[in-house]
């Protein structure tokens, strides 16, 4: 295959690609989690987040057009804004922090927070900390984003914390993820990262990827709030543990 591209490598690449495509389809997010565990082991940690970015956000980005009619700019914006500050942080970061500690760490977090949230019936609602608080988080955000291409976590995390119905937390982090992996590729096309092997990559993903993401939609309209709120807990105990592991 062109560019050096194994079959079995691009097997893998296109396999994880749909089953991260589902999850992200039913939850909202988790791509880069579900796909990083298996392309870590055929891709380098450069090519990963770069496949993760751009399949991440045209998952990202059909989900939000079938969310469209509940977007809200006034409560997205905060968000978008402080990725735009972080990204270029976290694509820098990517150059000279060792990926696996930055993995061991989120991943860690992520046990700790979706057990926290397993184990107790519900979560008290944030109020508190207001736009500047949500910006703080779109910050961070787009750290981690342009480190590791996971930049959907935290607003996760947040919306959940901030009690919002299920899709509302969708109509905002789910757009907050589609900006900080356009940002990031952006970063990475300015970098030099991309490379004819990582264009090609993406689009042998590109079928499996959008074929993922409606089933995972579908699957999604099944679900009620406590049902959402399972699944989101269980998907971040088990990323958390793929990532410290």
């Amino acid at each position: 295959m062109a560019f050096d591209i194994a079959i079995t490598d691009a097997a893998i690449v296109v396999g994880a690609g749909f089953a991260a495509a589902v999850v992200a389809g039913l939850a909202g997010f988790a791509f880069g989690l579900v796909a990083a565990g298996m392309w870590l082991h055929v891709l380098t940690p450069a090519e990963t987040v770069l496949l993760i970015v751009a399949c991440g956000a045209l998952v990202q980005g059909l989900s939000v057009w079938q969310l469209r009619r509940a977007l809200d700019l006034a409560r997205l914006w905060p968000f978008i804004a402080g990725g735009a500050i972080g990204v270029p942080l976290g694509v820098a970061l990517l150059a000279w922090a060792a990926p696996g500690t930055i993995r061991a760490g989120i991943g860690g977090f992520l046990v700790l927070y979706s057990l926290y949230g397993l184990l107790r019936p519900a979560l008290g609602p944030v109020s508190g900390g207001g736009r500047l608080a949500d910006g703080g988080v779109g910050v961070l955000s787009g750290v981690l984003g342009g480190a590791t291409g996971l930049g959907g976590i935290l607003p996760t995390i947040w919306c959940g914390l901030r009690g919002w119905p299920k899709d509302a937390q969708r109509a905002v982090f789910q757009p907050v993820a589609v900006a900080i992996h356009v940002m990031t590729v952006v970063w990475f096309g300015g970098s030099g990262v991309v490379s004819a092997r990582s264009a090609t990559l993406f689009v042998l993903a590109l079928p499996a990827v959008v074929a993922g993401t409606w089933l995972g939609l579908k699957l999604y309209g099944r679900l009620d709030e406590a049902g959402f709120r399972r699944v989101v807990m269980v998907l971040l105990l088990a990323s958390g543990i793929v990532l410290a592991v």
